[in-house]
């Protein structure tokens, strides 16, 4: 049996984020664009040595971008939007980055998330214009490998049909024409890489782990039929991952040389179709065995049993042993985690220790001999010792999620008649104006936080500075004029991790990061035990906001399934049980605000779509727990306390059902890329709560102006009540800079306020 093993891609990111830092380095013009240049390389080719020293007997390339693979393949095809006025000559940097994150005069191209992860991809538009080949920085990653390091690796690129599938900008008479267009360019590429020496190309296709209708698995044929007839020498490996190819019956006799399956996430779908159909024996088998997308210590026996059941079934002769997608999606190693608690650092495994994982299982696999005898008993104690961690046994926390009780879910009153007695609470005027909650956090509000991390400054002192800092910015808002305000969020470095930590059940690590758009990264918490509330969270600093202004302060909470799935989540309990355990931490801390009295309280879900199953038939399922989640933790409160959510990254089209059935007072929506999308929506489906549309996007550095949000207004008021609508920016903006920030919203502000004035000459 020919064994080899490998993984669909590695993370570019860097063990201390040193990619992130060169991007922003570039941006801020601190950084020429050679040097730039020269120090992406550099990172390119450490990744590549690194998977060599632990042993992977096959290297992934092409899975190295500058901001998003999805834009990358974009500006390969010429696929640039009108409004860029692109001159069709060589897209540099500059144009590169102004579709990641717009410019001063242009908005940038739609962001939305990458299947059912956290990670959110810039949307490719197509105008049905001629595509071209622009450069092909597959060859040139593929290229550099061989000439630099003397490796010969696997180049991959995502595949024609995820392409199109996640694209956007046809209609269903254009895309046969999109298709047209592209294919020469894959075949360019693919016989462009032969020539160069590659012996497999890897093609993504995660779209087919989709529900597949005939004519999608009809279309995909015909795509790999004309690809492997106009370059037969291309071994093409097709990927899959996250879920199990679906229509495995047709698809599994793609003229392919290789088809890779995930094991770990669509491990009993997969085995079911093994079982059934066989696999061709003309054909590498890649044998997604190793959980690319979670941070737990494989236990090897397990995985060699999966294995050699796969290989069984399979009867394949000649196989990869691989991540079951992307490594992108964990942090790089555990090797600087020196301050975790041994039990819980002992069950960890990250990229490198995962890379480790798959040599070893290869090696087992292929000479039946463990590589170091220690390893698979080490694997099968700490998972054990995991299991039986005192914070994986809280009887109370237990007990809590088992007395739950359909009358915990509902609001007592309903919607219109909460928003008669909130409004004569509030005294809000027409179209009210607000924030998404966080404010740009400075350079001193970083360097600040990290000096008291480090015990460089006394709690006191952090707490004044905190303090100053919220004065400072309830100041500001009281000049721009906003009607409901925030206290700024400056003591919480990210949304997710700072709740974390002051529940338990959760860990975190030092250098534990992943992107989750561009060069904005995270440092998941790691959610290892029972989840409880043990003392307020948030008060304090909401209380002294409130405290010195006369306008409302909102409470400012993350929601339960947006923590569950910004999260690495222990895999010994439903991941329902964990959401529910979550929903009545915070539960309490909506009572605590509550009882303090503040009136308003948002409670964010901007990952509430992310998780959803990449199946249609198992959506329902997951709907229906993570709503109850959020109104298990927001419907005690009383009628007259105001509930707001948020959402953002999220195709919204087709969720507005599950929306309506949050029962949210308000909603704030992400929609300024995507406006007029979601304006067409809402105009089949109506939502009838209080509702703010992104009137601008946030993670542009451009500031919009008072014309082009009031278009933004005007086209929402044909589908929203003036009862029901809300100004807000489409997302929190700690990320931006100040002046930008105030700017912004103060061209918001006077958009509403002449919103108001229209809507009263015309009374």
């Amino acid at each position: 049996m020919n064994l080899l093993s490998t993984t669909i891609g590695y993370p570019y990111i860097g063990e201390k984020r040193e990619w992130k830092r060169c991007v922003e380095s570039y941006w801020k013009g601190n950084m020429d664009e050679e040097t730039f240049l020269l120090t992406m390389k550099e990172l390119r080719l450490n990744q590549i040595r690194c998977q060599q020293k632990l042993g992977l007997d096959l290297i992934t390339v092409g899975d190295f971008t500058f901001y998003d693979r999805m834009l990358d393949l974009a500006v390969m095809f010429g696929l640039v939007p009108e409004r860029y006025k692109w001159d069709g000559k060589q897209i540099d940097l500059p144009l590169y980055y102004a579709m990641a994150r717009g410019a001063n005069d242009v908005v940038a191209c739609e962001m939305t998330k990458w299947f059912n992860t956290n990670y959110h991809y810039i949307v490719p538009e197509y105008e049905d214009k001629p595509l071209t080949l622009q450069r092909n920085y597959i060859l040139d990653s593929f290229v550099e490998a061989k000439e630099e390091l003397g490796i010969l690796t696997k180049p991959t690129i995502i595949g024609p049909y995820t392409f199109v599938q996640l694209a956007k900008g046809y209609t269903k008479q254009s895309k046969p024409s999109f298709y047209v267009k592209l294919l020469p360019l894959y075949t360019q590429i693919l016989q462009q890489l032969v020539d160069a020496g590659a012996t497999w190309i890897q093609i993504e296709e995660p779209a087919l782990v989709f529900t597949l209708q005939e004519e999608d698995v009809k279309l995909v044929q015909e795509l790999y039929k004309q690809l492997v007839h106009e370059v037969p020498a291309a071994n093409i490996m097709l990927q899959t991952y996250f879920e199990a190819l679906s229509s495995y019956e047709q698809l599994v006799s793609l003229p392919v040389a290789g088809i890779g399956l995930d094991f770990a996430c669509g491990g009993k779908e997969n085995m079911a179709s093994l079982r059934k159909y066989g696999f061709p024996q003309d054909k590498v088998l890649g044998i997604g065995v190793v959980n690319g997308r979670d941070i737990w210590r494989a236990n090897l026996a397990e995985k060699e049993m999966i294995t050699k059941a796969v290989l069984s079934l399979s009867q394949a002769t000649n196989v990869w042993i691989q991540s079951s997608c992307s490594l992108q999606h964990v942090p790089v190693t555990t090797k600087s985690e020196t301050e975790l608690d041994k039990t819980l650092k002992e069950a960890l495994s990250f990229a490198d220790e995962k890379i480790l994982e798959l040599t070893h299982i290869t090696s087992y696999i292929r000479d039946e001999n463990w590589v170091g005898k220690e390893k698979i008993s080490e694997s099968m104690i700490a998972t054990e010792a995991l299991a039986q961690h005192e914070a994986r046994n809280n009887k109370q926390v237990q007990t809590l999620v088992s007395e739950v009780q359909p009358h915990h879910f509902t609001r007592k009153m309903d919607y219109k008649e909460r928003r008669a007695l909130q409004q004569k609470k509030l005294q809000l005027p027409d179209f009210p104006t607000t924030t998404i909650g966080s404010f740009p956090q400075s350079s001193e509000v970083k360097k600040t936080r990290a000096a008291w991390r480090r015990n460089e400054i006394t709690d006191d002192a952090y707490a004044d500075f905190v303090r100053q800092e919220t004065a400072r910015w309830i100041q500001i808002q009281e000049e721009i004029g906003l009607d409901v305000f925030v206290h700024g969020e400056f003591e919480r470095t990210d949304m997710v991790e700072y709740f974390g930590e002051k529940l338990s059940g959760f860990a975190f690590t030092k250098n534990g990061w992943v992107v989750s758009y561009g060069s904005r990264c995270v440092k998941p918490p790691i959610i290892y035990g029972d989840v409880e509330w043990t003392t307020p969270m948030t008060v304090k600093e909401v209380l002294e906001a409130q405290q010195r202004t006369t306008k409302p302060v909102k409470g400012m909470l993350t929601g339960p399934v947006t923590i569950l799935n910004w999260s690495f989540v222990r895999d010994d309990l439903s991941r329902e049980q964990v959401a529910y355990q979550l929903a009545l931490a915070l539960r309490e801390e909506i009572q605590a605000l509550e009882d303090a009295g503040i009136s308003i309280i948002q409670v964010d879900e901007p990952a509430l779509r992310e998780g959803l199953p990449l199946r249609k038939e198992n959506e329902e399922d997951y709907i229906n727990w993570s709503v109850q989640a959020f109104k298990l933790a927001t419907s005690r409160v009383k009628n007259d306390t105001q509930i707001h959510t948020h959402m953002c990254y999220c195709e919204f089209n087709d969720f507005i059902e599950p929306i309506r059935h949050l029962d949210a007072d308000v909603i704030s929506i992400e929609t300024s890329r995507s406006h007029g999308e979601f304006i067409e929506s809402l105009k089949e489906n109506p939502y009838e709560l209080g509702i703010g549309l992104g009137v601008y996007d946030i993670h542009s550095p451009r500031v919009p102006s008072v014309e082009e949000m009031d278009v933004i207004l005007q086209e929402s008021l044909a589908v929203i009540s003036k009862e029901q609508f809300w100004v807000n920016p489409d997302c929190g903006l700690k990320t931006r800079q100040e002046k930008e920030t105030i700017a912004s919203l103060q061209n918001m502000v006077a958009a509403a306020k002449k919103l108001r004035a229209e809507k009263h000459q015309q009374v």
